[in-house]
């Protein structure tokens, strides 16, 4: 792959006023439209170079990390980004990402990429969601393509990958990971969402 090709990628941070996890904190009483998770995509380019930022937010807890993501590239409005890559498919306490509608959204390949083994999202949002909430959740995940286990830099990642073929997303994911198992646009997405909700919340 040619070292300017870029890709951007999408990740999220949540912290409470006083530094708590996302996942501690989804259940507190705080009112769920005030418990917002900050998003960050950023442009990199397969050199490593940095090259774009935008920042957004979705509500922690709920459904709409999918509409927040395809506002958030919009926003972006980068014609020379060829490929996106988000940071997994339930962010902010499973508020689940439509992978195929963020691929017809913005018409570019879309990959998740996750670091860690797990029998599937469903057996998590069966103990956590019930009723419509579960089923909403439930309608976003089974469309989503499958995943599969990826050897890069002697580590191991979890792919998904919609708008291209499984030897052409596998050989984007490596070409973007030049140490490591993080590619480098979820890895620098990941950093600047955290500082920016440093930012948000701390005094």
């Amino acid at each position: 792959m040619k070292a300017g090709a870029r890709a951007v990628g999408v990740a999220e941070s949540y912290r409470s006023a006083g530094g708590t996890a996302t996942e501690e904190r989804a259940s507190s009483d705080e009112p769920i439209d005030e418990r917002r998770s900050t998003l960050a995509a950023a442009v990199v380019r397969a050199d490593r170079t940095v090259d774009g930022f935008e920042f957004g937010e979705c509500t922690v807890g709920g459904i709409d990390a999918t509409e927040a993501v395809v506002d958030l590239l919009e926003r972006l409005d980068r014609e020379d980004v060829r490929y996106v890559m988000v940071s997994g498919v339930a962010p902010a306490w499973y508020n689940v990402i439509d992978l195929p509608a963020i691929h017809e959204a913005v018409d570019r390949p879309v990959l998740a990429v996750s670091f860690e083994a797990s029998p599937g999202l469903e057996p998590a949002l069966r103990e956590t969601f019930r009723g419509d909430a579960l089923e909403a959740r439930l309608s976003i995940y089974r469309q989503q393509p499958p995943r599969e286990r990826l050897s890069v830099n002697d580590e191991k990642v979890f792919l998904r990958a919609i708008g291209l073929d499984g030897g052409e997303a596998r050989d984007v994911v490596r070409a973007f990971t030049p140490a490591g198992g993080r590619p480098e646009p979820v890895r620098v997405a990941r950093l600047a969402a955290r500082a920016a909700d440093r930012w948000r919340v701390e005094p």
